[in-house]
């Protein structure tokens, strides 16, 4: 496979409604795309990094400056060129290693290679990463609201709507009530977890041992990413299991963390951990320890989405996943819509992600394009 160039594209999106977590408050999405170009087929990719460093170190403005300072340049050198050659996007971790982090920046670039080298040779993302289900159950994050009625509103639409599992986000302050309310209100056959994004100390670990009585699938983050002991100290003294998010960057962390029993759920999110083919060893390694992973959503456009709902049709994902349908966060998607059906999604077959943007609806929420050539 040779690799011609790589097009940065910037695409500003709004929100059906605004999302808020423990760490702010979205109202629009600015998006980074890539395009990657070979001689035989063009793929997309996705940068999941939020405009502000809030969720992760990572934001929009640094992860297109180091790609076009930095990764890019290294795919396009003789070694990297040669690599990719040789390897395709299997290639791209080991050349890009040296470079510290910026995980979802190298996500996104392997995403993109990975889609065009899949098109090309007319295989679906979902068979390269071994999907073994046509759909995937699909849950919904529900943001913080302003009451907890409103709250009640939103959960009810959403169940209505045919999503199998609800996630609520909480934040001291807004946590045993909302979950309380959820309970009474729609009964204990609800699949239920909520979602702290690192918002608590692990002072709080009576206080949130009282989520306990609630019969939930999980607490996703409760504390700061860097606190793996601390989780495993929260997992001896609440019955509702941990599920890491934040503190899981990669399969090595991974792997500490099953070790110190820090966890006994992972959220696994591509664009976390560094590309799909990371996401599929941290898969592997779960499987192996008997750890349940689901997949986490970044409020990614249709071609993330879509990418997503692939690695979620593995055989260890057996918690639903934030793969809800297009129109949870986006009025109109730049690619066909992800839709709902019977409270699953259908997995893509087409090659590569199976999806592509749609030319004029792309370019009406385009902001800037850059490309680079090798």
């Amino acid at each position: 496979m040779k690799l011609r160039g790589i097009e940065l594209r910037r695409v500003s999106m709004p929100l059906v409604s605004p999302f808020r977590t423990s760490f702010g408050t979205q109202t629009e999405r600015d998006i980074l795309l890539l395009k990657a170009v070979t001689d035989d087929a063009e793929g997309w990719g996705e940068c999941v990094a939020l405009a502000d460093p809030l969720y992760s170190s990572e934001y929009v403005e640094s992860q297109a400056d180091v790609l076009r300072r930095f990764l890019i340049p290294k795919l396009a050198s003789p070694e990297g060129q040669a690599a990719i050659a040789r390897s395709g996007a299997a290639a791209v971790a080991g050349l890009l290693h040296p470079f510290k982090g910026q995980r979802m920046a190298k996500a996104a670039v392997e995403m993109a290679i990975l889609d065009a080298e899949l098109r090309a040779l007319g295989r679906s993302f979902g068979r390269e990463l071994g999907a073994v289900d046509d759909r995937v159950p699909s849950g919904v994050s529900v943001g913080i609201h302003d009451s907890v009625p409103q709250l009640l509103t939103v959960v009810e639409g959403y169940l209505d709507a045919g999503y199998v599992r609800i996630k609520l986000k909480i934040e001291p302050g807004w946590d045993l009530a909302p979950v309380a309310a959820v309970r009474e209100r729609f009964g204990g056959d609800v699949l239920l977890q909520v979602d702290a994004n690192t918002a608590y100390t692990l002072r709080d670990a009576r206080h949130l041992a009282k989520l306990d009585e609630f019969e939930l699938l999980l607490i996703e983050q409760p504390l700061e990413e860097e606190d793996v002991l601390g989780h495993a100290a929260l997992a001896r003294q609440m019955a509702t299991p941990i599920c890491l998010d934040e503190s899981i960057v990669s399969a090595q962390t991974a792997a500490a963390a099953i070790a110190l029993g820090a966890c006994q759920i992972i959220n696994i999110k591509p664009g976390r951990v560094g590309g799909y083919l990371e996401a599929r060893k941290i898969h592997d390694l779960a499987a192996a320890n008997g750890l349940a992973v689901w997949c986490g959503g970044m409020l990614e456009t249709g071609i993330g989405r879509a990418a997503n709902v692939a690695l979620a049709a593995l055989p260890g994902f057996t918690l639903p996943g934030d793969v809800s349908a297009s129109d949870r966060f986006y009025h109109t998607d730049i690619t066909e819509p992800i839709v709902l059906e019977d409270g699953h999604i259908a997995v893509p077959t087409g090659p590569g992600l199976g999806v592509t943007p749609i030319p004029e609806v792309l370019d009406a929420v385009t902001t800037s394009t850059e490309w680079i050539v090798f």
